[in-house]
């Protein structure tokens, strides 16, 4: 019986999975151009579906195959790594001299900024003789493939921005139950009614993905890559894959079954990826107040090697992980059905909408009485002007100078991470997204001596530099949701909780240090090479040659 069911189910399988290829074959015979992205989608679907396929069927006769080759690495892995260091370093050094030589000295800022927070890592860490330089190399390596990738390439910059234009669009969905539930008038209460809905119907999209198997699929692909190309173990690399698209509380959760048997290296690196990133459900909140989807997504993507790095050059590894790749499986969920998954996301995002909306009442009045209290303390002085922005304007301005900002607009870039340090991400996105408007509506760039919003490239690096949840609040959100799924090891969660928020924030200027290396500073939010714009120093030839056309013509019409 259960093979004729079998059977049935296989024929039913095959006969729908071809409808789905004859009707893409008839969509780009109808029109090509309008089919394309569909194509794209089913190829890769396809292409790794079959190698999943293949994997799991001759993954063993792979491993005998490639046996003796990588026993042959092993024996001659210590001369191959010094080569390999040393091409890296070749690699950069050319790069950064065609680079600098195309695109200006901005650039040199930003990977001065890179080496000074590895070196502040390095000195700092907690065992520095014990530190893996292969992790920390490629995963900084890592990043500046993908920043080269999305942000040098043009193929790249459209697959980027064109995800982050679909991405805005498909959050223009949730306006519908807006409306219904607030009336015509909604966009009139902009955040309440309309930024905070996109949280509720982004975690109930995730949770469904969850229930389908296609989250933790893709989880466990970006997941497996790191662990191959940084050394990392199973469970430090799937957590770090899957806060590119969920939180640091759920996160976590992929990994309950181990965390009992984490070693502390492990937890801070745990711990620092919650830190270095930010869920996908409040990703939709940030692209909807204004800030560009595109440097987002790209920013969440690039973060994840860079916490992994930052994590492990901040505290080494001492001990032998206990899970090892084979041994090594995710959690499932407990949803029986399609309809229970979206209600129960749907559930899941009222306390994090509660949360979101009560942190920003009690952060921005706070800020508000700071700001008087300490204005009023400065009008003794002489010096009405001082306020907790300012504070936070000139400890954070040097960090922010060198990932690369202008030094006239390191002062409001250090006021931002001051407000996403101390305050959370919600804060600063906001103020960030005001400056935003302000220079796409033209106005004034200063009122009276204080400046009013920051240049293109100066918005797409403070963009990166705040694009993670290490600000204080977070401490208690995961030392709380660490410590309920492993109780045991409340006393290590705790003891890592400190640093892993220092990395974490490093690992956020790190990833606005590569972006600054690749982000064009002339244009600042357009592609270096694109069409649409030529390059930094073309500028000045093609101005320099309509002026002569100019003149010429001139000339022509008064002899």
């Amino acid at each position: 019986m259960s093979k004729v069911i079998i059977e049935k189910l296989s024929k039913c399988i095959v006969f729908c999975v071809s409808g789905y290829i004859s009707l893409v074959i008839v969509a780009c015979i109808i029109n090509f151009q309008r089919a394309l992205s569909l194509l794209l989608l089913t190829i890769v679907g396809i292409f790794f579906v079959s190698w999943d396929k293949l994997i799991n069927k001759y993954e063993d006769r792979i491993t005998q195959v490639f046996h003796p080759y990588e026993r042959r690495l092993e024996q001659q892995g210590h001369w191959l790594k010094w080569v390999l260091y040393i091409a890296l370093i070749a690699a950069v050094i050319c790069w950064l001299v065609f680079d600098t030589a195309n695109q200006g000295t901005r650039q040199l800022i930003s990977f001065g900024g890179l080496l000074m927070y590895i070196a502040l890592m390095f000195i700092f860490s907690k065992h520095p003789t014990k530190i893996s330089w292969r992790t920390v190399f490629s995963g900084v390596g890592l990043q500046f493939v993908f920043g080269v990738i999305i942000l040098r390439t043009q193929i790249g910059y459209d697959a980027f921005d064109w995800t982050g234009k679909q991405m805005e669009t498909f959050l223009e969905y949730s306006d519908v139950g807006s409306k219904f539930v607030f009336g015509e008038k909604y966009i009139d209460h902009f955040f309440a009614f309309k930024v905070l809905p996109i949280v509720v119907f982004f975690s109930m999209i995730t949770s469904i993905l969850y229930y389908v198997g296609f989250m933790q699929w893709i989880i466990l692909k970006v997941g497996w890559v790191m662990q191959i190309v940084m050394a990392t173990s199973p469970t430090e690399s799937v957590t770090a894959a899957g806060n590119i698209f969920i939180g640091q509380s759920e996160a976590p959760l992929i990994i309950r079954p181990y965390l009992q048997q984490l070693t502390k290296s492990e937890i801070h690196a745990v711990m620092t990826g919650g830190f270095a990133t930010i869920a996908g459900s409040v990703l939709g909140a940030y692209i909807q107040a204004g800030v560009p989807a595109s440097h987002l997504l790209t920013a969440s993507v690039m973060s994840a090697p860079a916490s992994l790095a930052v994590a492990k050059l901040f505290w080494p590894e001492t001990d032998t992980p206990k899970i090892t790749r084979k041994g090594f499986k995710m959690e499932k969920r407990e949803e029986t059905n399609i309809l229970e998954a979206a209600s129960h996301g749907a559930s899941l995002s009222i306390p994090l909408i509660a949360n979101i909306a009560v942190n920003l009442i009690a952060f921005l009045s706070l800020l508000a009485f700071l700001n008087s209290a300490l204005s009023w303390l400065g009008n003794m002085f002489d010096y009405p002007q001082f306020s907790f922005s300012v504070i936070c304007s000139y400890v954070f301005m040097p960090f922010s100078f060198m990932m690369g900002v202008d030094w006239n607009d390191s002062f409001l870039v250090g006021e931002l991470i001051g407000y996403k340090t101390f305050f959370n991400e919600f804060v600063a996105y906001n103020k960030l997204a005001e400056m935003i408007k302000k220079r796409q509506a033209g106005g004034p760039e200063y009122s009276g001596e204080i400046k009013q919003y920051l240049s293109a490239h100066s918005e797409v690096i403070a963009t990166y530099a705040l694009c993670g949840f290490a600000n204080f609040g977070s401490l208690g959100v995961q030392i709380g949701a660490l410590s309920s799924l492993a109780p045991k090891r409340r006393s290590d969660i705790s003891s890592c909780a400190l640093r892993s928020l220092i990395s974490g924030t490093i690992a956020c200027f790190m990833t606005a240090c590569v972006a600054g290396n690749y982000v064009c500073p002339t244009f600042g939010t357009n592609l270096c090479q694109s069409t649409q714009f030529p390059k930094a120093n073309q500028c000045h030839i093609n101005v320099a040659v309509a002026k002569g056309v100019i003149n010429a013509l001139l000339t022509e019409m008064n002899p």
